[in-house]
């Protein structure tokens, strides 16, 4: 089958949705109003509230959300077949993703700039409150260490990308004095950073001098360097320290003075990456190799599994995380939120569509398929390889060489993943600061106590070993539990959104559907995970590490579900001022 029609119908049933779908939602539903005074006006600061174009506002919103989940996730769930996750992400990025992050972003916006955490407190009460951002907090360290997992071992497969990365960031700040301390343009410069990066890249990719390979430099894969540690665990230690020490620094800066600019810049590298492949696969249209559904996939069920697996792409609670925690703080105008919110959902849709059809037209037969997907285990470690060599080779259909190519895939990912990290670290910052003003810990809202306990735990649970696999597998350990933990964040944002909407008198059925869709297929795998798999009671090989965090956010969702049930069944009420 050519992977050309597959694109089509997908794109296609996007452009509908946004056409259509949003705008009733915005108008019906939401009920923007281009009068409404935004936080970034009422609350100005000049470093997390800042009235800015809604461009840049979509450019940072579209890569903090569109890092390397969309990509991970779908690159493993193609295990079941390219049609599940195929129908998953199109049908999920209209009427569950679309909805949510639009959703959250507006109800942000309506209440001063406020996180979806701290929200809970007038929705659910207190006592939701706090179990919600207990539960935020443990997805947002959990998100930093699978994160900065990902980008330290791509800058150990592929050390011509380091440079490339690296260069961006003097670039960026370069960027953000030159746009709001001299008003000028931020398109331009960011064309020639792209320029200055991709060929940075490309030079990497054939000159081994301007490759940093740590491993290379500690003596080789096996060899015993300090702390009796192996060269690949020291070279992830190193860029982990790296990693922290940057995130550190771009959580504490003023919004426009990286963090703006470098989202922006990764916007076009994100545009212009989905023009390449999308060309390419125009240009070479490549037949579908991967099988529609995957008779051999017996260890584990797609179902409910295929909606975990496939969380950012189709549906993910991070994203109210970003749109409630960094975005609402910069959008000018309230009808920007259905531009920014909604749109953004509709661009990560569109890059879990390209990573399946990567991945799906990337092998030469249904065998080298079955090679390289011989179990749910084998996918999870091959998945996101089998992506940037997929998007590699579409990539030569524009005529960029393969190497080159492999090269600046790599760079993309690496720069959506980084965005996504420190825009989480700067969200940890946040609720760590919330928590110290509900428990009267002056320290804890302090900026730089709370940036340091966010990167210093991150980073502890990043490189916690696990036996045989060594130094930093805890981040490979824990993207099972990231998949359920972000699903149940969704539905219960999307729970949070179904109370104020009814408590304004509006619908709820457009954002009831999708959230009791959520909870019942998150739970159902959660509790199967929890209980059966990482337990002692019905696992060969029990995890504590995922068993303990797994049964800590599974009791605090059941919390909160019962809190909020009987606010609806009228037990308990709160007082909520109409917006």
């Amino acid at each position: 089958m050519s992977s050309i029609w597959l694109a089509t119908a997908a794109l296609a049933i996007f452009a509908l949705g946004y056409r259509f779908y949003s705008k009733f939602i915005a108008e019906k539903i939401y009920r923007l109003d281009p009068d409404f005074q935004t936080p970034a006006h009422t609350r100005e600061d000049g470093r997390d509230f800042v009235p800015t174009n809604k461009w840049i506002v979509l450019g940072h919103h579209f890569t903090s959300v569109a890092g390397a989940a969309p990509i991970v996730g779908p690159a493993i769930a193609i295990y079941w077949g390219w049609l599940p996750a195929l129908l998953w992400v199109a049908l999920g990025t209209v009427f569950a993703a679309g909805v949510h992050d639009f959703g959250t972003l507006v109800l942000s916006i309506r209440h001063k700039g406020r996180s979806i955490g701290t929200l809970a407190d007038s929705l659910i009460g207190r006592r939701g409150r706090i179990l919600f951002l207990f539960i935020i907090l443990i997805l947002v360290l959990m998100i930093n260490a699978v994160f900065a997992w990902v980008i330290a071992n791509l800058f150990i497969s592929f050390p011509a990308s380091v440079l490339s990365v690296f260069i961006q960031i003097p670039l960026a700040v370069w960027i953000g004095f030159y746009t709001y301390k001299k008003s000028g343009s931020m398109l331009w410069p960011t064309v020639v950073v792209l320029a200055v990066m991709y060929g940075t890249a490309v030079l990497a990719s054939y000159v081994p001098v301007l490759q940093i390979d740590l491993i290379r430099y500690f003596g080789g894969a096996e060899a015993a360097t300090w702390f009796g540690l192996s060269g690949t665990s020291m070279a992830f230690l190193v860029w982990i320290i790296v990693l922290m020490a940057y995130v550190y620094i771009a959580s504490v800066l003023p919004v426009w003075t990286l963090l703006q600019p470098r989202d922006f810049i990764n916007a076009q590298q994100l545009l212009l990456g989905l023009g390449v492949l999308y060309m390419g696969l125009l240009f070479m249209a490549p037949e579908v190799t991967a099988p529609m559904h995957n008779p051999a996939a017996t260890d584990v069920s797609w179902f409910p599994l295929l909606f975990i697996t496939i969380a950012c792409g189709a549906v993910s609670g991070f994203h109210g995380l970003v749109a409630s925690g960094t975005t609402s703080k910069q959008v000018d105008q309230e009808t920007d939120a259905r531009f920014v919110g909604y749109l953004g959902a509709v661009g990560e849709g569109a890059l879990a569509i390209i990573t399946i059809l990567a991945v799906a037209t990337f092998f030469s037969s249904s065998q080298a398929f079955a090679e390289t997907y011989s179990s749910f285990a084998a996918a999870g470690a091959g998945g996101l390889g089998a992506f940037i060599q997929g998007a590699g080779q579409l990539a030569t259909g524009v005529g960029i060489p393969a190497e080159a190519a492999r090269t600046i895939i790599a760079v993309i990912v690496v720069s959506f993943a980084a965005t996504t990290l420190d825009s989480s670290v700067r969200l940890m910052r946040y609720i760590i600061g919330e928590l110290g003003e509900i428990y009267k810990v002056p320290p804890l809202t302090n900026i730089h106590v709370a940036t340091s306990v966010a990167v210093i735990s991150s980073a502890a649970l990043v490189l916690l070993p696990e036996g045989p696999r060594g130094l930093g597998s805890g981040g490979y350990l824990l993207w099972p539990l990231f998949g359920t933990s972000n699903q149940l964040l969704a539905g219960i944002s999307f729970l949070l959104i179904s109370i104020w909407l009814k408590k304004q008198g509006r619908p709820i059925i457009y954002t009831l559907v999708p959230m009791v869709f959520l909870l019942a297929m998150t739970l159902w795998a959660m509790v199967r995970q929890v209980v059966f798999e990482w337990s002692g009671w019905g696992a060969a090989d029990p995890n504590l590490l995922l068993f303990t965090f797994g049964a800590i956010i599974l009791g605090f969702t059941i919390w909160i579900l019962l809190e909020a049930a009987s606010i609806i069944s009228g037990f308990r009420k709160t007082a909520v001022v109409k917006q």
